[in-house]
């Protein structure tokens, strides 16, 4: 019986990596990319929720520490 030589280390991991390539170009140009005005729009959205959560976590740590300190002053 005859032996089947492996092809070396060197010519598998490069086609694998070419493979990958391949693929993950072919995927990219299936990608629908936003419009500039849609990104903009979006990191508007992004940034009006940020600072409305902003605002509440600042209003809820002045309200416990107020009320914290009111505490330990009763006491």
């Amino acid at each position: 019986m005859a032996e089947v030589k492996k092809e070396n280390w060197f010519k598998r991991t490069w086609g694998r990596v070419r493979k990958y390539f391949r693929e993950l170009r072919s995927e990219l140009k299936k990608v629908v990319w936003p419009t500039p005005k849609q990104v903009a729009k979006n990191a508007l959205v992004v940034v009006a929720c940020v600072v409305v959560f902003g605002v509440f976590i600042w209003l809820f740590d002045f309200v416990a520490q107020t009320g914290i300190t009111a505490l330990i002053n009763l006491f």
